[in-house]
């Protein structure tokens, strides 16, 4: 089985949110041989932007909390309550490096086990034409655009596309397009990975 992520499934593991599980389970049956895991070049990619924004707005926060609490620290009866707040912005400063280690880790993982759909001219003009033909931004129509063109080039017997991305991934049209190549539309990972072992320990 052919298995396609996009990049809400790393954000997941290297945010570890709340379906980050599921992810990890559906990585260790890949890890193990029981499917394939296929991932767009450009999921790889992308959370390396949404990392350094999330590290800059930390950043910034760091510093406006810095900056009050140096004022605060002028009325002696604030001290104790001070104290806490500071622990607050040394876990800013921390979650940004452990955030940045997990992917890292993840990332290393996934090369290992996955096949990369790389980013290709073809790809790209595709990409154009499924942002008017499915409504889809930028980002999301690279993804779908990589995993039709791997569709196509592969022909798998039974694949499934697991995403968080319902309100644009989730649409009649996508759902459509996506099954005339044995792909199931999956919008949740939970899901996804129930689904995966229902099919293997039907096969």
């Amino acid at each position: 089985m052919n298995i396609y992520v996009e990049t809400n499934f790393v954000l997941e593991l290297t945010f570890e949110q709340e379906q980050c599980a599921s992810c990890e389970q559906v990585l260790n049956l890949c890890e193990a041989g029981q499917a394939k895991l296929i991932i767009p070049a450009y999921s790889l990619a992308e959370p390396h932007e949404k990392l350094n924004r999330q590290r800059n707005k930390r950043r910034e926060l760091q510093k406006s909390l810095n900056d009050e609490l140096s004022q605060l620290k002028r009325t002696s009866s604030y001290t104790n309550r001070i104290n806490n707040i500071q622990d607050m912005t040394s876990l800013i400063v921390q979650s940004n490096e452990e955030e940045r280690h997990r992917f890292i880790q993840y990332r290393e993982r996934l090369l290992n086990v996955g096949e990369i759909v790389a980013l290709t001219a073809d790809i790209l003009i595709e990409a154009a034409s499924c942002e008017d033909n499915y409504d889809l931004k930028p980002q999301d129509a690279i993804v779908f655009a990589s995993i039709i063109n791997h569709l196509q080039r592969d022909c798998p017997q039974q694949a499934c596309f697991l995403n968080r991305n319902s309100k644009d991934f989730d649409s009649p049209d996508i759902v459509n397009e996506l099954n005339k190549f044995k792909c199931k539309m999956i919008p949740r990972f939970d899901h996804g990975y129930s689904f995966i072992q229902s099919q293997l320990s039907s096969e």
